[in-house]
């Protein structure tokens, strides 16, 4: 068991030097709150503990003794509950304790354990008097735990954080399997991941690369002149412009010594510089001076120019006052096709593209592979935005012909970016980082789309920055709040419940509705942290206004996708409702198709949730495409007819045939129904006549916060909204 919850401890990448700044605002509030001098966030080791963060104690005091062994927290981590020792002279456990006969002079403690998502005890927050307190009430008892969970709240978006980087800086399938070597490492020259050709290079496993230097891979007189490489690129914040030694050695596991051909890349991520290099073993070439040359600038795999020599290319079109375009394509579906029919079908497709490009263009022009399944062209003297396109058009028809690979009939199409030097960038990596910026707008569109780049492209990558950066901090300060929007029955017009739906109190603009911020949130790494926090939010609520009269209230929670993917939403729900003390049927969880569809993950969380009792909701139903199928797949117990249809079918008897049918539909399966968007009487009144159960929208209330809801509903008293 404590193996376990040092490994859950290891996830969240805190240490002694390494504090968490989000959770200075917790331990600030408790040190105000309860009037004591000294509150922390501990966190336990194996033998030590450390601050996460503190006030009143310094993280980094070394006269403070944090052996394990002295810690209160350590106790209080074995506990399920609040820790409170009113005079520790007088605890039998403590009254000899270094950090109460010492400088430290604790008299009074009280802590509660910070769990992880699976419920392993990480460590606690305490607060801390020099003086003895024997009134530590329940009521602050219930104060210091719900601070806890706002403690746990920031410690789980770390965590989520942290996931979502180690995501990213692991290699996608097709650069694994990947013939050409390629290490990833740090500024550090900590290697990050690395594929199986530089495993079986260096002659490793695997799981041998991450976690070691870059250098234990290099022969001793080779390691300096790769040190100097690193620092350079460091201190320049790119390796534009460097040149690798020409003669590198590496060594492999049984310290044979070998050349190596090393081409160095390096990039940011969440400004967080990230080295990737790619390696040649030379030992057959050694002799071979132009042949060595030749292959430090092709894709081993195509035959076709590599990234780095593209980019030299790119550089010396950039001064060319001839000027030249920057065309990047990007293979749609690419990674289904490695996934069906197999790696070796997925490099022949690789290169008949590359012999495809190359037999359109120039000589003088550029074909480059310059990633998994992305290809450039360099199209010199090519300063005109309709020419460009005509030549990236042509490129896309030439793909998008059917090629046979492997005894295999394949078609695969493609999306493309332009940017051209110098309309749109005067140096090569800011022409192709517009281009690439085009090609994520092309993809945006669609496959087999062209995109030209605008100036705009450029501002909103600049804004979606910004916006990510704001969001993060909307999350830190608790900026986020909860509204609540009223459901009636349609039978008797009672209350029955309602749907918990997300604002963003921003501090400069006011009271944000989701559109403007909830598909960045979406799709970012915060969806998970947000999601947990309504789903307590929203439960914490509905339990009150059950406690106060409303026996049979429900509340509907909308879950993110992101919260199926990371930890179990499953264990995640059933301990909320445990901490608030709700019933299953209590609680509504509200999904959507682009959720759900075709995702086994999903199903199988949703049917254990189903069968634990909570009640699920398929939301902006009619919508989609796959909506029937999804009504026998899925554990669904109701549908929520989408707004869409509801607003026009009093005028459009096509809306209102498709209601009629939808409730048809979902009579059949027994699935219970509720309207949004529900504005007029008569609506409700065709609503009731067709058998839908529930009603939803502004003829009953708007969204509004907590407080307000239940006054104008006086929550409990059931009201006849009829």
């Amino acid at each position: 068991m404590e193996t376990e919850r040092l490994a859950a401890l290891a996830e969240y990448g805190l240490g002694s030097e390494r504090p968490l700044p989000s959770l200075d605002a917790v331990v600030h509030i408790a040190a105000h709150m309860f009037d004591v001098p000294v509150a922390a966030v501990n966190m336990v080791g194996v033998d030590h503990v450390f601050f996460a963060a503190a006030t009143g104690f310094s993280c980094t005091n070394s006269a403070i003794d944090m052996s394990r062994d002295a810690s209160f927290c350590a106790h209080a981590i074995n506990g399920d509950d609040v820790m409170v020792v009113p005079d520790a002279t007088l605890d039998e456990r403590f009254h000899d304790n270094p950090l109460v006969t010492g400088d430290a002079q604790v008299r009074f403690y009280a802590g509660v354990p910070l769990l992880s998502v699976d419920g392993h005890a990480l460590g606690a927050l305490c607060v801390i008097d020099n003086k003895p307190n024997h009134d530590f009430s329940d009521v602050e008892r219930e104060r210091l735990r719900e601070l806890a969970r706002m403690a746990s709240d920031r410690l789980e978006l770390r965590r989520v954080e942290l996931f979502i980087e180690r995501e990213r800086r692991t290699f996608a399938e097709p650069e694994r399997y990947s013939p050409t070597a390629m290490i990833r490492f740090d500024a550090f020259g900590e290697v990050l991941d690395w594929n199986f050709a530089a495993a079986a290079l260096y002659g490793y496993g695997i799981a041998d690369g991450p976690g070691r230097s870059i250098e234990t891979l290099m022969a001793a007189r080779s390691r300096s002149a790769l040190r100097d490489q690193i620092t350079q690129a460091v201190s320049a914040g790119s390796v534009d412009g460097m040149t690798m030694p020409s003669e590198i050695y590496g060594v492999r596991a049984d310290g044979a010594e070998f050349p190596v051909s090393l081409s160095l890349f390096c990039w940011y991520e969440n400004d967080v510089q990230t080295f990737n290099a790619h390696v040649h073993d030379m030992s057959s070439l050694r002799e071979g001076g132009e042949s060595l040359r030749q292959l430090a600038c092709t894709d081993v795999l195509t035959g076709v120019a590599n990234r780095a020599s593209f980019y030299r290319d790119a550089e010396v079109a950039s001064v060319c006052l001839k000027g030249a375009a920057v065309a990047i394509f990007d293979l749609d579906g690419f990674k289904d096709v490695n996934d069906t029919l197999g790696h070796a079908v997925g490099d022949g497709i690789l290169c008949e593209v590359s012999r495809r490009l190359a037999g359109l263009v120039r000589t003088v022009d550029t074909v480059a592979r310059i990633g998994a399944d992305e290809f450039a062209l360099l199209l010199w003297g090519v300063t005109d935005a309709e020419e460009a396109r005509r030549r990236a058009d042509a490129a896309l028809a030439a793909i998008a012909e059917p090629m046979v690979i492997g005894g295999f009939d394949v078609r695969v199409s493609a999306c493309c970016g332009i940017a051209l030097t110098p309309e749109h960038a005067e140096e090569a990596l800011s022409l192709i980082g517009n281009a690439d910026l085009a090609l994520s707008r092309a993809k945006h569109h669609g496959a087999g789309q062209t995109f030209v780049f605008v100036d705009a492209l450029r501002t909103e990558a600049v804004a979606r920055r910004v916006y990510n950066i704001e969001l993060h901090r909307a999350v830190n300060d608790g900026e986020f709040v909860l509204f609540y929007q009223p459901q009636v029955d349609f039978t008797d017009g009672s209350l029955t419940g309602a749907e918990a739906l997300i604002r963003w109190r921003h501090p400069q603009r006011g009271l944000l509705s989701p559109a403007a911020f909830l598909p960045a949130l979406e799709r970012g790494p915060l969806a998970a942290s947000v999601g947990a926090w309504v789903l307590d939010e929203a439960c914490a609520q509905a339990a009150f206004w059950r406690r106060n009269g409303a026996p049979d209230f429900r509340i509907g929670v909308n879950l993110f996708g992101l919260q199926f993917r990371i930890g179990s939403i499953v264990d995640e729900v059933v301990a909320v409702l445990d901490r608030h003390g709700l019933p299953p049927q209590a609680l509504e969880l509200e999904v959507t198709e682009s959720i759900v569809l075709d995702d086994d993950v999903v199903l199988d969380a949703l049917q254990r949730l189903h069968d634990f009792g909570v009640s699920i909701a398929f939301d902006d139903f009619g919508t989609g495409y796959a909506s029937i199928s999804l009504l026998r797949r899925y554990p669904l117990s109701r549908i929520k007819i989408d707004r869409s249809f509801v607003q026009g079918m009093i005028e459009s008897e096509r809306d209102a045939s498709v209601v009629r049918a939808l409730m048809d539909m979902t009579r059949s399966f027994d699935l219970r129904t509720i309207a949004e968007g529900v504005e007029t009487a008569q609506q409700r009144d065709n609503l009731r006549q067709l058998g839908c159960d529930e009603g939803q929208g502004y003829l009953f209330g708007v969204p509004m916060p907590a407080w307000e809801f239940g006054e104008m509903f006086d929550v409990g008293r059931q009201l006849n909204l009829a």
